[in-house]
């Protein structure tokens, strides 16, 4: 995804640890990051605005908190996508906004490649992001 938005001038792109106000009082740290050309007025020195694009890893202490807590956090904050990496299960579900709720875009095995809407035109097969 780095190289991806970098070759194409898309945006930013940030790895955690990296702190994001989703409105006042409520601060996450998603796994990556994607802020739009555009919207660098997201960028701050020390905690971001809300991004275009978020990635959370689900473990098993997280899993319900990822599936719920912050899905409905994330979509409250108008982030446009989200995508929630699952080894265990191994998939990738992708959810994106429309009409200020979030709709599942796809979820993806391994054998299979992830596109994002937000991202237009970058795909990733599962296998090169769970392993």
């Amino acid at each position: 995804m780095i190289e991806y938005v970098e070759v194409n001038n898309l945006g930013i792109v940030q790895i955690a640890p990296l702190p994001v106000r989703l409105w006042p009082g409520k601060i996450r740290e998603p796994v990556i990051l994607f802020v739009a050309k555009g919207h660098e007025d997201r960028i701050g020195e020390q905690v971001y605005g809300v991004p275009d694009l978020v990635v959370e890893v689900v473990s098993a202490h997280s899993r319900e908190t990822d599936y719920g807590e912050r899905k409905g956090e994330y979509e409250r904050a108008g982030i446009r996508e989200y995508w929630i990496v699952d080894p265990d299960e191994g998939t990738i579900s992708a959810y994106v906004l429309r009409e200020k709720k979030y709709e599942l875009l796809g979820r993806w095995k391994k054998g299979e490649v992830v596109r994002s809407e937000t991202l237009d035109g970058f795909e990733v097969a599962v296998e090169d992001i769970l392993g």
